[in-house]
């Protein structure tokens, strides 16, 4: 029989929970070092084990060990004496790309590779830390996080806008919510996608299966997630890659990562969902070589936040922001445009 604590019984009331995951219902037999490892970013099975035999590691409020057998609809939490490491924000001296600034807010133009919100393993070098450095008595959103209205992916470039007072936070935050804003995203996106323009809509919630990737969930079980609507547009058209416009009309996480693989156009070198593989094209080794290349041109996913519009929270004026394309995607469009012309002129 295997060990187990209550955590009420053992005055662990004091213990700060830093994860809380839900098995699903079809959750096969597996150990709960496994199961945290397919769930946590950046764990180690190492780092799981210990964890759990410091008491760390609980199901349906209970201490485990790392052998356990994670059921169907098991309630699995890690709990730490210390608070999550993301709500200690430390003011960093990090340069940050501002675009436009007011009394009321500023537009940032976030560069690829910094993450927006401090979260597990995560802790530092976040647009957060430098915002509360550059910038005093933000206001906090609704989870405790200073000036931030809405965020993109870490390997995501572009516009972001701030507020500074709690009357643009309160207004900007309303106008996500209500779809008044508007934003659009440049792909690069795997196949050709046949269509010149088209909606995707599909309700989008957490895999099951790996949580660090979002699905789109469909007939009876579209109830897992919530609704999400994204409109493109194709901009140019390589063969074997596409270039396109997605303007979002809501704003739910991955949300263009994962309702163009939905449609079969995974975002090129996007590695959380497959697109750092050859998904379309030749066998021949110097295409494989020019895709190679391609990925170290562009070490990321392909999506850029180009611009963003909303209504100014005491102007009332709409404001439009734009910004260039990276040169990391253009070098990459430039290397998939030559490639298209020469396939052009060879047939």
């Amino acid at each position: 029989m295997q060990e187990e604590n209550n955590i009420e019984e053992n005055g662990n009331d004091d213990l700060y929970e830093h994860y809380s995951f839900k098995a699903s219902k079809g959750q096969e037999p597996l150990r709960v070092d496994k199961f945290l490892m397919n769930f946590v970013e950046n764990a180690t099975r190492n780092k799981v084990q210990q964890a759990a035999k410091n008491g760390n590691v609980f199901v349906n409020g209970n201490a485990v060990k790392q052998n356990y057998k994670v059921k169907a609809n098991d309630e699995v939490k890690v709990l730490f004496e210390h608070p999550p490491y993301e709500y200690l924000l430390t003011p960093e001296n990090i340069e940050i790309d501002v675009v436009y600034e007011d009394d009321d807010l500023l537009v940032v133009n976030k560069e690829p590779g910094m993450v927006v919100h401090p979260g597990h393993g995560n802790y530092s070098g976040t647009l957060i830390n430098a915002l509360i450095y550059h910038f005093e008595n933000l206001p906090n959103n609704s989870s405790e996080r200073p000036g931030l209205v809405h965020r993109i992916d870490k390997d995501t470039s572009g516009l972001l806008v701030v507020a500074k007072t709690e009357n643009a936070m309160a207004h900007l935050t309303q106008q996500f919510f209500h779809k008044t804003s508007s934003r659009e995203y440049i792909a690069l996106v795997w196949g050709n996608v046949e269509d010149d323009e088209g909606t995707v809509e599909g309700n989008i919630g957490r895999n099951p299966k790996n949580r660090l990737q979002n699905i789109v969930y469909e007939g009876d079980e579209a109830v897992n997630g919530k609704p999400a609507v994204t409109h493109y547009k194709v901009l140019e058209r390589f063969g074997y890659v596409t270039l396109v416009s997605c303007k979002l009309e809501t704003g739910r996480t991955h949300q263009i990562r994962v309702h163009m693989k939905y449609i079969g156009h995974t975002l090129f070198n996007d590695e959380r969902y497959g697109g750092e593989r050859i998904l379309k094209g030749t066998s021949f080794t110097k295409y494989k070589q020019f895709v190679d290349n391609c990925f170290k041109i562009l070490p990321r996913q392909a999506l850029h936040a180009k611009t963003l519009g909303f209504e100014h929270p005491t102007t009332k004026e709409w404001m439009s922001f734009n910004t260039e394309i990276p040169d990391d995607i253009q070098q990459c469009i430039e290397k998939w445009r030559s490639y298209a012309k020469n396939q052009k002129e060879v047939l």
